[in-house]
């Protein structure tokens, strides 16, 4: 009989905290959002991040953005692993954040499976290599002979040990079976302007930097890291297309609220994302930075972000790279 008393009000109380939760769901938002971007102002992350302090204030409340970059983005991952999980703190995480940072550090501090709730994908990207005019491979293929050709010859800019720009220069170099020696700059600016001044062999680097000096002829573009051809630059072939079968690199930005945020929460802030991502205005601020919207249902973002995390830690246990 007491076994059954205390079931029964593990059973009350159980319902009680599912009925709170949804009350809660139901008046949310009553209070300011936050939303923590883990990087400086005016980046690639900031972008989209800004986009939300237009869609989620027509939830009712206002949104206040707060940079808070360091440690490549762990820093303010950290702080919203922290927060209460009340959808009132989320994070626009991107590509390093999310996949890249916790399969290299072991003091990142948190993991992006365990420690977030995925809300919504705001945005997907890609890389584009570049070689200088006076490179003598004119395609992909051509470069991948000329460095089997010339192997340890060949070096390739990226932004630092650890970073993604590092792992897909080692994806690259896996695939293509070839030896290229990494040269580390400080940003993704400095590692294009080495191409530029014909400092180093070749980049990888982002659509939007990269455009500007592909149509000025000032860098070759060889392909881009999509799996399909983007409309951002249709005449260039995929890396698979132009030679190396299986690459494939994503930058992607997306929300990420703590772990634990109850579902009805999450599910509001997706459909107030989705259906702002769906605007024109959005669709071409989002173009000006090199990305394209990419609306989904919270599940399917958490298995991408868990398949990403997946495929940079295999990568970088294969190249043995850790930053610490």
């Amino acid at each position: 009989m007491a076994a059954r008393s205390t079931i029964f009000l593990l059973m009350l109380a159980g319902i009680g905290v599912m009925a709170i939760a949804s009350a809660h769901a139901q008046n949310y938002p009553d209070k300011p959002i936050k939303i923590v971007v883990p990087a400086g102002s005016g980046g690639p992350t900031d972008v989209p991040a800004r986009l939300l302090t237009q869609i989620l204030p027509k939830l009712g409340q206002s949104v206040i953005m707060e940079n808070r970059p360091g440690a490549g983005g762990a820093i303010g991952a950290r702080s919203v692993v922290s927060a209460p999980p009340d959808g009132y703190t989320l994070m626009v995480g991107n590509t390093s954040v999310l996949a890249v940072i916790p399969s290299v550090s072991a003091s990142a501090g948190y993991d992006p499976i365990m420690h977030f709730t995925a809300v919504a994908k705001l945005s997907e990207s890609y890389q584009i290599l570049v070689v200088p005019p006076s490179f003598p491979a004119q395609t992909l293929k051509e470069l991948i002979a000329y460095a089997k050709a010339n192997p340890g010859k060949l070096n390739i800019a990226h932004t630092g040990g650890g970073g993604l720009p590092h792992l897909t220069a080692e994806l690259f170099k896996s695939l293509a079976g070839i030896d290229l020696i990494g040269v580390p700059y400080k940003s993704g600016g400095e590692s294009v302007t080495a191409v530029l001044g014909e400092q180093v062999h070749m980049t990888f680097e982002g659509i939007s930097i990269l455009l500007p000096h592909i149509r000025a002829g000032k860098v070759r573009a060889l392909a881009v890291t999509s799996s399909a051809r983007t409309p951002l630059a249709p005449d260039l072939p995929t890396m698979i297309e132009a030679g190396v079968p299986g690459y494939e690199v994503t930058t992607f930005n997306g929300v990420v609220a703590p772990a634990g945020t109850p579902r009805d929460i999450v599910s509001k802030l997706n459909a107030a994302i989705n259906a702002g991502l769906r605007a024109e205005e959005n669709q071409l601020t989002l173009a000006r930075i090199g990305a394209e919207p990419k609306p989904t249902t919270p599940e399917d973002f958490a298995a991408f972000i868990a398949a990403q995390a997946k495929k940079w830690s295999a990568i970088a246990k294969a190249a043995n790279i850790k930053v610490d």
